[in-house]
């Protein structure tokens, strides 16, 4: 299992568990986390799931491809942390990774 910290944007953390090859998306729909929505399932077509990535943590999760930044262009609170957390796939190299949910989502 991959341990997961997401952080609302007033500070309350959500420490939540999910198996490795699901998204980040996934584990936060599972485990009832505020502020993440997977309105479009997970296909990377909406941007409600959109999360800030701490820098420390960027190089492992790794930058969006074309589809995902031409996603995120749209979300007014981008910047170089952001990612759509569906499009983050949980792997053993993202164990006890902590991501920031922004105040709001498209």
């Amino acid at each position: 299992m991959i341990r997961l910290t997401l952080i609302e944007h007033g500070g309350t953390p959500h420490e939540v568990s999910a198996s490795a090859g699901s998204s980040l998306m996934q584990a936060a729909v599972d485990n009832a986390v505020p502020g993440i929505d997977a309105d479009c399932g997970g296909g990377c077509a909406c941007g409600p799931c959109h999360i800030k990535v701490p820098a420390e943590w960027r190089e492992r999760v790794g930058a969006p491809n074309d589809i995902e930044s031409m996603i995120l262009d749209q979300t007014p609170e981008r910047d170089d942390h952001s990612r759509l957390a569906c499009q983050i796939t949980l792997e053993p190299q993202l164990d006890g990774l902590v991501v920031h949910i922004p105040e709001f989502q498209m």
